[in-house]
């Protein structure tokens, strides 16, 4: 096991702050807003997902996606708004290469709550972890090239478009975020 999975692995599960927003691990206690994110045809135009049919169906990804967490896997938040703790969104970290210092960000939002900045903020929030805590260099994200909102999103944070397109579905824009500051410090 390399020494940044060991640390996912064990490390107590990161709660991130911002000015509005908790991120925190997802319960069996979200399952009725995982159910709404993952039943939402708008939020599923673009994923290549099956629909969430059941309030099961919605439990059984909580149980997978923490299990996943649990083997360092991934790092899975549920975006909240702190002041009510309404659950959403979500964002997440998976696909972690200690070969190349880089992992993949992947996230959704509840349509009433797009527009507003909020998962910009978590995005962001994401990013620092990503750079300042588990020290990776590269962040990828892959997002359809329909999905303008997607994309607009990344282009805001920073992320550059390549100008190929994923091997395995060409409907998708690979979009890469540098650490810069570990280039320049000295």
């Amino acid at each position: 096991m390399t020494a940044k999975r060991s640390m996912l692995v064990s490390a107590t599960f990161p709660v991130l702050k911002t000015e509005r927003l908790t991120l925190r691990r997802l319960s069996i206690d979200d399952r009725q807003a995982i159910f709404a994110l993952r039943a939402d045809p708008k939020i599923n135009e673009f994923l290549d997902r099956p629909i969430c049919k059941t309030d099961e169906d919605a439990i059984d990804f909580i149980n997978k996606v923490n299990d996943n967490v649990a083997k360092g896997n991934t790092r899975y938040w549920a975006v909240t708004l702190t002041e009510t703790k309404t659950l959403v969104g979500t964002i997440c970290l998976f696909d972690f290469s200690s070969e190349s210092s880089s992992c993949e960000i992947g996230y959704e939002l509840m349509p009433e709550f797009q527009g507003q900045g909020i998962m910009r903020e978590a995005a962001q929030a994401v990013i620092d972890y990503v750079f300042q805590t588990l020290k990776f260099k590269k962040i990828l994200a892959f997002t359809h090239y329909g999905n303008q909102n997607s994309t607009n999103l990344l282009l805001k944070l920073n992320f550059v478009k390549s100008i190929e397109t994923d091997k395995e579905n060409a409907n998708l824009n690979i979009f890469t975020l540098h650490n810069n500051s570990a280039s320049t410090e000295g």
